[in-house]
């Protein structure tokens, strides 16, 4: 009886003891540092760059009718960076879980090779190759032309020459979608290729046996299938794409300023850090309100589909008495 008494205790200190480092390392880098954060934006300015009194002027000075802009821009291009580096993702993971043991390390090791280069390097390598007298800005110049002569032949548009100094890649939204993506899209495949590892790919063959086509197995059984890793996929993918300044502000041009633009601006050339700490918490606001609202919906889906389930089997015990 004694033995059986201490046991959960004993258990119990043994979680602590694991899980004490972690909760030590969040708080000391990540909870404290974002309360500090949030104190800051009750402050206000001084003219040396230092944080003031306790003042609500930091909060008024959002009043700006250009953020609202800026945030929208980043939502929208944060979404579509990972949109794409989602769609991308799902079948290089599905195609390396399905590949042998040997194949599949060496696949899997590759793809994190570009972390073994600096960031910066690699946005200013693509800045060269996306240069106006590069040969992917020919290549966008022919594909313009050509879409555009399509347009023309159809009826859908006149038939005009392309104004070559305008369309260009670099120093648009496409070129800081590309980019992100290109950067980020290791975070998308990691996930997904974990969550497919534990998959079983017989139920694919299953469902081709009875009919289903390879495309239709793949979007009905495959993506439910690893779906707590897609959901991975896309935390570890926008959030940072959200918090991205570096290929915004290598590719971006002047047109596109997104919150991380507008935090640097604030933080080091004005230096007001109580105005770019409350951008960084507008920021964080604006993605933990989605997240918090999809898990919102995940948990009262679930509470539904437990009482849908609860009722049934309700239902099957009346029906066998």
């Amino acid at each position: 009886m004694k033995k059986d008494n201490l046991n959960p205790l004993k258990s119990k200190k043994a979680e602590w003891v694991v899980t004490l480092p972690g909760f030590v390392w969040l708080a000391l880098f990540f909870a404290i540092p974002a309360v500090i954060v949030l104190a800051f934006t009750f402050h206000g300015h001084t003219a040396n760059g230092g944080v003031g009194d306790w003042s609500m002027s930091t909060w008024r000075e959002l009043v700006d009718p250009d953020y609202p802009a800026i945030v929208w821009n980043t939502l929208r291009i944060s979404f579509w960076v990972t949109l794409w580096s989602i769609v991308l993702a799902l079948p290089c993971a599905y195609a390396i879980a399905r590949m042998n043991s040997k194949w599949k390390n060496i696949v899997a090791g590759s793809i994190m090779l570009p972390f073994w280069t600096s960031f910066v390097v690699r946005v200013f390598a693509w800045k060269t190759m996306l240069h106006p007298d590069g040969w992917l800005q020919s290549c966008y110049i022919t594909w313009l032309t050509v879409k555009n002569w399509m347009l023309a032949w159809i009826g859908l548009a006149s038939h005009a020459p392309i104004d070559v100094a305008s369309s260009t890649i670099l120093d648009s939204e496409a070129a800081v979608v590309l980019v992100s993506v290109y950067s980020f899209i290791p975070f998308a495949i990691m996930p997904i290729y974990t969550a497919a590892e534990k998959f079983d790919f017989s139920l694919l063959e299953a469902a081709r046996d009875l009919g289903a086509s390879n495309f239709y197995a793949f979007r009905k059984i495959f993506i439910p299938g690893v779906k707590q890793g897609l959901i991975s996929a896309i935390l570890m993918v926008f959030i940072p794409a959200i918090g991205s300044y570096v290929i915004p502000q290598m590719l971006g041009g002047t047109d596109c300023v997104l919150i991380g633009n507008k935090i640097f601006m604030r933080a080091i050339q004005m230096r007001n850090i109580p105005h770019a700490s409350a951008l960084a918490t507008l920021m964080a606001v604006s993605v933990l309100v989605p997240i918090g609202c999809a898990m919102w919906w995940k948990r009262r889906q679930n509470a539904r589909d437990r009482k849908r389930l609860e009722a049934q089997t309700a239902r099957l015990l009346v029906s066998r008495h």
